[in-house]
């Protein structure tokens, strides 16, 4: 297959390049907005250039792993974010050709307290959320043979994410203040990028929407005291703070652990733990 991955330079798509390797059987044309090595350029917003672009290299498959990300900036400029994260959509899933899209775990109110399953209502509360949400209606109306992969909290050694910056934070000083009534799953970009390669190699296509995060469970302080321990942070002494205490922008979920029984069924896959999976990227951030 030809496979088109959008938005190559982020923390998912440049995973994707590296685990592509292990997939050389497919020929990949990785796109981003940003020109960079091995890399095309492409406006997902753009609908003549997208489709020029899927004609012209025959493609098969698209992976989107574009998206406007910044949760506070999205309630300041919601028309960007609605353009790159639902308009955009209607872009790629109009090209005749099969779509995985990355969603995200914004599209809960975050009240919940039990793990959220696909087929739970859904109750966005940021710009961030609903332009997501959006994404996700747009491109099923449009290619209901897509499949959708839920994510949260998710991370690498590329770009700028929540482990990077508390290593670099700990490095820097005595003291940090975390959240601890905020509960998730953290996700390793790695292990995200296998799923889609997963759904990919399947012999069988299962559209539909889908939850993968890593395994277990935590609070943002929790992460932090894992992420200390790993790379060997032993001066800075991590408290841990209420939600309110940290003064937020804009609100972000109390509790947005997702059910991945549903993944884990159709494609008959193990999921790692996060903090093994925390162990991987770390030791390769800190060699």
């Amino acid at each position: 297959m030809n496979i088109l991955v959008t938005g190559s330079n982020g923390q998912l798509g440049n995973e994707m390049r590296v685990l592509s390797k292990e997939h050389a059987k497919h020929q990949y044309f990785f796109t981003d907005v940003i020109e960079a090595d091995d890399t095309y350029l492409l406006d997902i917003t753009d609908k003549a250039a997208v489709s020029a672009f899927v004609e012209a290299h025959a493609i098969d498959l698209i992976v989107n792993c574009a998206a406007y990300t910044n949760v506070d900036k999205a309630e300041e400029d919601e028309a960007t974010a609605q353009k790159i994260n639902a308009d955009a959509l209607g872009v790629l899933g109009n090209q005749g050709v099969r779509v995985i899209h990355v969603s995200t775990d914004y599209v809960f109110s975050g009240d919940e307290h039990v793990p959220c399953r696909e087929i739970d209502p859904v109750a966005p509360r940021t710009a961030y959320g609903r332009t997501k949400y959006a994404g996700e209606k747009t491109l099923l109306a449009v290619c209901p043979e897509a499949v959708i992969l839920r994510t949260a909290w998710l991370y690498s050694t590329y770009g700028n994410n929540f482990v990077k910056t508390m290593i670099r934070l700990g490095k820097e000083k005595n003291e940090l203040g975390v959240v601890f009534d905020q509960i998730g799953t953290p996700t390793y970009a790695a292990d995200l990028a296998q799923a889609i390669f997963t759904v990919i190699e399947s012999p069988v296509w299962h559209a539909g929407i889908y939850h993968f995060t890593n395994e277990g469970v935590c609070s943002w302080y929790d992460f932090t005291l894992a992420i200390h321990e790993l790379a060997g942070i032993k001066k800075c002494q991590v408290r841990p703070i209420l939600s309110e205490e940290y003064q937020y922008k804009t609100p972000r979920p109390h509790y947005s652990v997702l059910d991945k029984s549903k993944f884990k069924k159709t494609f008959g896959v193990e999921i790692p733990h996060w903090k093994a999976s925390l162990e991987r990227c770390v030791n390769k951030l800190t060699i």
